[in-house]
């Protein structure tokens, strides 16, 4: 005979440090999930066991089993855990515990932010953060090291572009560094200068390293905070897995020991940054999933080109606003091909890093002779996918490719797309719909800490093509919208499939773990503005709530 809800109601409160013990029974749900067949289920109660794995999915009026714990949701609505396909954990929670520009509206505001926190933080020897966007701020240039000197010139700045490909420091960064006008540019980077040569404070892509070098490594300690605040940002969201790009061996040994000490509550599909990482961590071939699935590093991350806010995507002709330039590839066709190939042959995933159309057309060649050597279920990777040339979009319908998308891009990246790329060059922008009419797969993420890592923000994008505001009227190339049931299958069921956790996680089917969020509307039924509001009311996390009250 089922205990009393307030029973129940301590048993999960304690559960949250151990796992479920016993079948228990959400009922009285307003439940919808992807299905095995890809399709929307709707469902009004949801039974796991003792393992945290969903057992039976109930209907309305069917016969409820006798089960150990009984909890009356009261008609709320159930859905997946989200997972977001595509961000940098560590990112998150850095992002924390630095200086945060990505609210600034102006070099000047910017600037008050900078001297403020400085002011505040007498003890830090450097000043770091990210956030910042020329684009954003109307300022029509990069910002340079003597504008920073002005609010902080007695300790090093460094501060990362809001997309991550271009960095911004001060004179004694740079003097700290040794750049100088006789350092040169390296291979896949770019540093800005000055009318004289000199380094103007901006470095682009892989001239970032060069300062970057000589910037304290964060301790463990500071690691450990920093995945604590990342966690609490993403469960805050109601995302139980991430697809993590661009793993290093820090991150990789902070997440085995917060999966150690209990603390792991998350679900990570790892990339590695490189090699190195990759080969140290998972050796011959991809790990076992660890802490009841709840880790595993399963590919790595390769970067074919840069950003357009900093114009490093490689584009097959000039950027509109700066003809002198068609960005900048960091990889060779060569040296892209063997890397590939490389990870291939022990069965590692590959996620390669690619924005603009010629980076496309390039990753895309590549899946095609690359397919020939390497048959069976790659799922090959393709991170971002921003701008394709409409003739090579078909191509990603084949091959089993992936397209790793962030919708919250697009309503970011609108004016600066067109900007950078001209009126007669935005019809492959950003091509969700394209995507999925050609045969191609996609999945869903933020990028955050580019994006904040907010699924329904990003839901909401997918689905009405317009930002917060409801910009622009109508949507920006409606015809790329995708329908809700595609948006919540890219951020659920889809993003599992794309790294190789179907049958884990990502729908609430028999045999997968119980991961499941209670919230205050359904996405399927509710406007785009309605569904940027979303409260996320619960969070489940294999059985074990995890947040909520």
């Amino acid at each position: 005979m089922p205990r009393t809800f307030a029973f129940a109601l301590v048993a999960s409160a304690l559960a949250l440090a151990a796992p479920a013990l016993a079948d228990t029974l959400i009922d009285n749900v307003d439940g919808v999930t992807i299905n095995a067949e890809g399709k929307v289920q709707r469902f009004t109660g949801l039974v796991f066991d003792k393992d945290g794995k969903v057992t039976a999915l109930l209907e309305r009026g069917e016969p409820r089993p006798q089960v150990d714990y009984r909890l009356d949701a009261k008609g709320k609505v159930m859905l997946p855990g989200m997972i977001d396909a595509h961000v940098h954990v560590m990112g998150i929670g850095f992002g924390k515990l630095t200086l945060d520009l990505s609210d600034s509206v102006s070099l000047e505001d910017a600037l008050a932010k900078i001297k403020t926190f400085a002011e505040e933080s007498p003890g830090r020897p450097w000043i770091l953060g990210r956030g910042w966007n020329q684009e954003k701020w109307g300022l029509g240039r990069f910002p340079t090291a003597a504008e920073l000197d002005a609010v902080v010139a007695d300790r090093p700045v460094w501060l990362e572009r809001v997309d991550g490909h271009a960095a911004w420091g001060n004179s004694l960064a740079l003097q700290t560094a040794g750049v100088s006008a006789k350092t040169p540019d390296p291979a896949g980077g770019k540093i800005i200068r000055d009318a004289r040569g000199a380094p103007a404070g901006v470095f682009i892509d892989k001239a970032t390293q060069l300062v970057e070098k000589v910037i304290p490594a964060p301790r463990p300690e500071d690691r450990d905070l920093a995945f604590v605040k990342a966690q609490e940002v993403l469960l805050g969201y109601g995302v139980t897995a991430v697809a993590d790009m661009g793993t290093t061996l820090a991150d990789w040994n902070t997440f085995r020991r917060a999966g150690d000490e209990g603390r792991l509550r998350i679900r990570i599909m790892a990339y590695a940054d490189g090699f190195e990482t990759l080969e140290t961590v998972a050796g011959p071939a991809p790990t076992v999933w660890l802490y009841e699935d709840r880790l595993r590093m399963g590919g790595i991350k390769l970067y074919l080109d840069g950003a357009l806010g900093s114009r490093g995507a490689a584009l097959k002709a000039p950027y509109h606003d700066d003809p002198g330039t068609k960005g900048l590839p960091l990889l060779s066709p060569s040296q892209l091909r063997n890397l590939m190939s490389r990870a291939a042959m022990d069965n590692f995933q590959t996620a390669v890093h690619a924005i603009g159309d010629a980076a496309n057309a390039e990753v895309l060649a590549a899946i095609e002779e690359l397919s020939e050597s390497y048959k069976g279920d790659r799922r090959w990777r393709i991170e971002h996918a921003q701008i394709v040339d409409p003739a090579d979009l078909p191509r990603l319908g084949r091959h089993g490719i992936i397209a790793s998308m962030q919708p919250l891009h697009q309503t970011s990246d609108r004016l600066m797309a067109e900007a950078r790329l001209g009126p007669d060059r935005l019809d492959g922008a950003y091509p969700w719909r394209s995507v999925m009419t050609v045969g191609g797969r996609l999945a869903f993420g933020s990028d955050a800490p580019v994006e904040p890592a907010d699924p329904w923000a990003g839901i909401a994008a997918a689905i009405s093509r317009t930002d917060a505001k409801g910009e622009p009227f109508g949507g920006w190339f409606p015809q790329e919208t995708v329908s809700r049931e595609g948006a919540l299958a890219a951020f659920t069921a889809d993003a599992a499939f794309a790294g190789f956790a179907e049958g884990r996680f990502g729908r609430l089917v028999p045999g997968e773990r119980a991961d499941f969020l209670l919230v205050d509307r359904d996405p399927l039924l509710a406007s785009p503005d309605e569904i940027r509001q979303t409260k996320v009311i619960e969070v489940w996390i294999g059985g074990v709530k995890v947040t909520g009250e």
